[in-house]
C-alpha cells in the first residue's frame, strides 16, 4: 500500500501548486531517485550506450530520462484532469493526420501501436479527446488501489484498460466491430514474443500487434506522443502498416514476423530521435533478467 499512499500524495500535492512548480517538484525527486537507485541509473545509462552507439557514460542523459519520467507522471495525474480541447489546440501539435484519416477509412478497426517513449498514457487520453476512445492493453500493478488509481485516470478520457490476461479476446472483439485498441510493443511482458534485432541487438519483441492484424485484418498505426523542449507536445502518426488477413489457424510465421519487424523499426527510429523519452529502466537487452524482473513486478 505504501506506493498508492505515495502517488495519493503525489496527486494531491500537484494538483494545488502551479504546473511549472510540479514540473521542477518532480525533476528534483527524480534527481534524488537517479542518485539513490543504483540499478535503475546502470540499467538507464547502459541502454543509452546502445541507443547512442558509444561506449561511454553519458549521465547528463540518464539523469534526463528520470527527470522525463518524472515529468510523465505529473501530466498523468494532473494534466489528464484538465484536458480539454483547449489544451489540444495551444499544447498538441499533431503530424501526418491523414495517416489516422486513411486507418480510420479502412474501417477494420486500428491497433494504435506505440512504446514506452515520450507520453503514452497522455498520448492516448488526447486520442480520446479527439473522438477516438481506445482499449489499452496494461500490465496490471501487484498493488491493487494502484492498479485502480491508474485505471480511473485514464477512464476520465475514454481509455478502457484491459489487463493482459484477458486482453485477446476483448481486443480480436474490439477490432472486429472497428475500435480502437492501443498496444505498448516494445517491451514483452509475457516471454511469448519473438527474437527480433532491436536497435541492432536481439530482443524479445511482442507479437500481440502483428497477430491482431493478421487475425482481423485491423491497420496498424504507430503513434507517438513526444515531449518538446517548451513541455509541449507532438503526437506523431507514423505510416499504417497492413498485414495479409490469415484463415482461421493459418497466420503465416515469416508474414507475422515481416509485420513485427516493419513496426520495430519505427520504435527504433523514434527512440533515436528522442533518447532521453525512452523511458525504460531495465537492462533492456538482458532477456534472462528481464524474465525474472518481470515475475518480480508481478508478485512482490
Amino acid at each position: 500500500m505504501f506506493k498508492f499512499y505515495l502517488y495519493k500524495f503525489g496527486q494531491f500535492l500537484i494538483r494545488r501548486i502551479s504546473l511549472e512548480n510540479a514540473y521542477a517538484l518532480a525533476m528534483f525527486i527524480s534527481d534524488i531517485q537517479y542518485y539513490l537507485s543504483f540499478r535503475d541509473r546502470r540499467a538507464v545509462k547502459n541502454n543509452l550506450k546502445v541507443i547512442l552507439g558509444s561506449d561511454q557514460d553519458d549521465p547528463v542523459k540518464a539523469r534526463e530520462v528520470f527527470r522525463n519520467f518524472g515529468k510523465y507522471l505529473v501530466e498523468f495525474f494532473r494534466i489528464a484532469n484538465e484536458l480539454d480541447e483547449q489544451f489540444i489546440r495551444e499544447k498538441v501539435k499533431v503530424i501526418n493526420r491523414h495517416f489516422l484519416d486513411e486507418a480510420v477509412a479502412k474501417a477494420k478497426g486500428v491497433v494504435v501501436l506505440t512504446a514506452h517513449v515520450g507520453n503514452w498514457e497522455l498520448g492516448g487520453l488526447v486520442l480520446g479527446m479527439m473522438g477516438y476512445p481506445t482499449l489499452a492493453i496494461t500490465l496490471s500493478h501487484k498493488e491493487r488501489p494502484v492498479n485502480e488509481l491508474f485505471n480511473k485516470q485514464r477512464e476520465l478520457r475514454g481509455v478502457i484498460s484491459v489487463p493482459i490476461r484477458k486482453a485477446v479476446h476483448r481486443c480480436l472483439s474490439a477490432l472486429r466491430n472497428n475500435k480502437f485498441i492501443a498496444v505498448l510493443a516494445d517491451r514483452d511482458f509475457t516471454s511469448s514474443g519473438e527474437v527480433i534485432k532491436f536497435l541492432g541487438r536481439d530482443v524479445l519483441i511482442p507479437k500481440g500487434a502483428a497477430l491482431f492484424a493478421c487475425k482481423t485484418g485491423a491497420t496498424i498505426l504507430p503513434t507517438f506522443f513526444m515531449r518538446q523542449a517548451d513541455n509541449s507536445f507532438t503526437l506523431e502518426f507514423e505510416k499504417p502498416i497492413y498485414a495479409a488477413t490469415a484463415q482461421p489457424g493459418q497466420i503465416k510465421q515469416s508474414e507475422m514476423v515481416a509485420v513485427m519487424k516493419e513496426y520495430t523499426a519505427m520504435i527504433e527510429n523514434k527512440i533515436r530521435q528522442y533518447p532521453t523519452q525512452w523511458l525504460m529502466f531495465r537492462v533492456f537487452w538482458d532477456m534472462k533478467a528481464n524474465a525474472l524482473a518481470d515475475i518480480d513486478e508481478r508478485i512482490t
